[in-house]
Formats: structure tokens, C-alpha cells, sequence
């Protein structure tokens, strides 16, 4: 019984990879799309704990750091293409 199941295991390897290679090539990403998404990843997870801790904030001095926080992250993301 464990032969059958090999031999179908077998089979749907091979049937995967000529799947593979018939697929169309996805183009890689440049260096420079890379960056930007690599950017834009680290403005989004700022700007997620900066909300979070706006939240969970009650003084005014600390609230207006925060706000002014994500004022600055929402443009930054805002300028990226």
C-alpha cells in the first residue's frame, strides 16, 4: 500500500515541476523597489506603535509628540511611490 502512495507522491512531484516550468518568470524586484518596500514597512510598523501609544496616552505633552509623530510618518508614506 505505501508503494501506491509513493509512486502518486512521485507523480505529483513531477506533475508540480512541469507546472513550474511552464509558468511565466516573475521579474525580480530592483534594489531600488526593494528599499522603498523595505521603507515603507518600517514607516507602517512607526506609525502602527505610534498610534498604539496614542491610545494608551493621557498627557497632553505626550499626546502632542504622538500626534505630531504621525503626522510626520503619514507624510513620509505619503511621499513614497
Amino acid at each position: 500500500m505505501s508503494r501506491g502512495w509513493e509512486s502518486k507522491d512521485v507523480e505529483s512531484q513531477m506533475e508540480e515541476a512541469a507546472a513550474r516550468r511552464t509558468a511565466p518568470r516573475q521579474t525580480q524586484p530592483t534594489a531600488g523597489q526593494i528599499r522603498i518596500r523595505i521603507e515603507r514597512e518600517s514607516l507602517e510598523l512607526s506609525r502602527t506603535r505610534v498610534l498604539s501609544d496614542l491610545e494608551n496616552t493621557a498627557h497632553p505633552r505626550r499626546r502632542q509628540q504622538l500626534e505630531s509623530a504621525l503626522r510626520y510618518l503619514e507624510q513620509k508614506l505619503a511621499e513614497l511611490p
